[in-house]
């Protein structure tokens, strides 16, 4: 994966806009206290985030024991691990007392927003992101694996304790990961079903093509990688204790829809149409939405063109009260 140098926040965020691409900063948070504490040891780590948390319930997943780490399914299609709620010196304790222990089961603690669980972790440990409006969190926890997935924002995970291996695909490789269901999920998102540690030839015979388009990183503590929006990312936690600090942002405005809620409206309205109605409506979404060109609303006055004009908030909501209504029928 290639690997840049950035001197100042200024060079990260040309960086950053300018890519369309993964790419690693090493270093760019070695400065953290989070960072220096780890170095010490993973209690120290733990010490120092416990200084900061607020008291609260934390949500935390917990695996099965022998499993390699692995947050997935099990052979009934139910998730392999159990959620619950905890506070945080309650889960750092059970750490304590597995951390080490071969087979243990994993404890993770996924997505924790950083403003909402804790004080003063955010301002003692940030990356100078410029103008961008991000979901700032942080992801804590034993050795793990996480499937293959994507996300709609883009992603700058930065490596704040342990170690982690990230392998990452272009957005086009989605059918060579043979992926799973999209509303039964781990975590909000269709994740690729093969086991990267143990891939079966027969169950999944494409993933051999995408490993061709695959790009590797091993991270250390310190190092940031940048993941563009929808890359698949398999992610492996692989310290006996791992610190994750992310930011995720959206280049769209916040009133856009999500396309997911579209691809799911589609499969429940679309889908399953005799084939000559689904050909019409792929031209029909081609015409209003993937080609939307001039011929779309040129013979239409400007100040009557509604929706089909540029989006602004107000046609936005506009939009989404007439979809509740339409769907609540």
């Amino acid at each position: 994966m290639p690997e840049v140098e950035v001197a100042d926040a200024a060079e990260l965020d040309a960086r950053l806009r300018a890519a369309d691409a993964p790419f690693v900063v090493r270093g760019l948070v070695k400065d953290w206290p989070l960072v220096e504490a780890g170095r010490r040891s993973s209690r120290d780590a733990r010490a120092y985030l416990l200084r900061h948390h607020r008291d609260t319930g934390f949500t935390v997943a917990i695996g099965e024991p022998g499993g390699d780490g692995r947050l997935f399914y099990d052979a009934a299609m139910a998730m392999n691990f159990r959620t619950l709620r905890a506070k945080l010196p309650d889960i750092f304790g059970r750490i304590d007392a597995i951390e080490g222990n071969a087979g243990a089961p994993p404890v993770y603690l996924a997505s924790i927003d950083m403003h909402q669980f804790f004080d003063g972790l955010y301002e003692a440990n940030h990356v100078d992101l410029g103008d961008r409006t991000c979901l700032a969190s942080i992801w804590i926890g034993t050795k793990t694996r996480i499937a293959a997935h994507n996300d709609l924002p883009n992603n700058l995970a930065c490596v704040a304790a342990g170690r982690r291996r990230f392998t990452l695909f272009p957005r086009e490789q989605f059918r060579n990961l043979h992926l799973g269901p999209i509303d039964n999920t781990p975590a909000g998102r269709a994740i690729s079903m093969v086991d990267f540690h143990a891939p079966d030839a027969q169950l999944h015979p494409r993933f051999p093509d995408a490993l061709a388009y695959a790009q590797v990183a091993e991270l250390e503590a310190g190092d940031a990688l940048y993941i563009p929006a929808l890359w698949w990312h398999h992610v492996e936690g692989l310290a006996d204790f791992n610190v994750l600090v992310n930011y995720w942002w959206r280049e769209t405005p916040r009133w856009m829809g999500s396309p997911q809620d579209a691809l799911n409206h589609a499969l429940l309205a679309i889908r399953d149409l005799p084939a000559d109605q689904k050909q019409h409506w792929r031209d029909l979404f081609d015409y209003y939405v993937f080609d939307n060109g001039d011929d779309v609303t040129a013979h239409i006055p400007e100040a009557g063109r509604s929706i089909l004009a540029p989006l602004t908030p107000e046609s936005a909501d506009r939009i989404r009260a007439f979809l509740l209504r339409n769907l609540s029928q």
